[in-house]
């Protein structure tokens, strides 16, 4: 059996996990941060990285703790280097550097995207996943569609132009004045919404399979929300924020809005995995917990289509020691000089130890 611990600090969770023959998990500890950042609307990165440095050795100890093994059973260390928060990743790759020399252990450095991929073989443990798989992820920083032929092979085929998935759900949630993070917030809201009582637009509707949501976002602010004007934003101390209109229904709003953010999302998806004649659709990624995207994928893809349970969507260790045992596999140890990637793609060079 293999043992690899995977740390986990690339934007708001600090975590570790453990990991046996990368499919079983051991343990598996998040120190979320959601509170920290909550009244700012989003991730904060310099107060991020202050506190995965608080937090960072009392999570790994207990991943350890947890799993009932001790450091020196482990296999290997595998660290997330990038993509991500600059100064979050440094403080997650410089532990790891610090406990993989301790231990005297291999140190595996994991490209964040690749993690999330792997949650799906920590829920598929009794079940080869036969390539070519198409690959969604969907998360606050990413939205990415992928052909993945085998391990660590992986050809992309779309990506967003601007705003992300999560960070449009994060956005629009502001403008609807509803907490953060905006996707739990919103779809909670549009359960009791209409989702055809606003017209927004399917951005990007092209035969790539790019996507772009910026401007649904914007037909979302220019449609319920009222600006200041010039003169009320020059006036000293005067709320610069945009107004909900009167009349307006949140939770019509958040329906729309979800509904043609998933149309868009399913529609590229589903044509690529006909076009590419792959096996199944895997999902992963924290707007891959979306109850609303999961159905609606499901019901348009010829295919099956599989997604983390919801304790895997959002950040976590257990899906980069996950990856990092299959990077052990194929025998790639990374340099101890090894910075963190703050933009890092995961294209075919995903196992080249740079």
């Amino acid at each position: 059996m293999t043992y690899i611990l995977g740390i986990e600090s690339s934007c708001d969770e600090t975590a570790a996990a453990v990991v046996i023959n990368g499919k079983t998990i051991a343990s598996n500890v998040v120190a979320s941060q959601i509170d920290l950042h909550a009244k700012y609307g989003g991730v904060f990165p310099e107060l991020a990285s202050r506190a995965h440095v608080e937090a960072i050795s009392t999570v790994v100890d207990q991943a350890i703790h947890d799993a009932a093994i001790t450091y020196d059973k482990l296999d290997a260390i595998a660290v997330t280097r990038g993509p991500g928060l600059v100064g979050s990743l440094l403080v997650g790759l410089n532990y790891a550097k610090g406990l993989a020399l301790a231990a005297n252990k291999p140190l595996l450095g994991i490209n964040h995207l690749e993690g999330h991929i792997y949650s799906l073989w920590l829920t598929e443990q009794h079940r080869e996943i036969v390539f070519p798989v198409l690959v969604l992820i969907v998360s606050g920083g990413h939205t990415e569609l992928l052909l993945m032929t085998d391990h660590g092979q992986y050809e992309r085929l779309g990506s967003t132009l601007d705003d992300a998935a999560g960070e449009a759900f994060d956005k629009v949630g502001r403008l609807l004045g509803l907490p953060f993070p905006g996707g739990p917030s919103i779809e909670r809201a549009a359960i009791n919404g209409n989702p055809e009582a606003h017209a927004f637009p399917r951005p990007k509707r092209d035969a790539t399979y790019d996507f772009s949501f910026s401007g649904l976002k914007t037909a979302v602010m220019r449609e319920a929300t009222v600006m200041p004007s010039a003169e009320a934003r020059r006036s000293r101390g005067a709320e610069k924020k945009a107004q909900l209109r009167s009349g307006i229904s949140v939770s019509d709003v958040a329906a729309s809005f979800q509904a043609a953010l998933v149309e868009t999302l399913v529609e590229k998806t589903a044509r690529a995995a006909e076009s590419y004649e792959v096996t199944e659709i895997l999902m992963a990624g924290g707007v891959s917990a979306n109850q609303a995207l999961r159905q609606a994928l499901r019901k348009e893809a010829n295919l099956p289509v599989r997604y983390p349970p919801l304790n895997l969507c959002t950040d976590n260790g257990a899906m980069i020691a996950a990856a990092g045992h299959y990077r052990m596999l194929a025998g790639l140890e990374s340099d101890w000089d090894m910075e963190v990637v703050p933009m890092w793609p995961l294209t075919n060079d995903a196992y080249e130890n740079v």
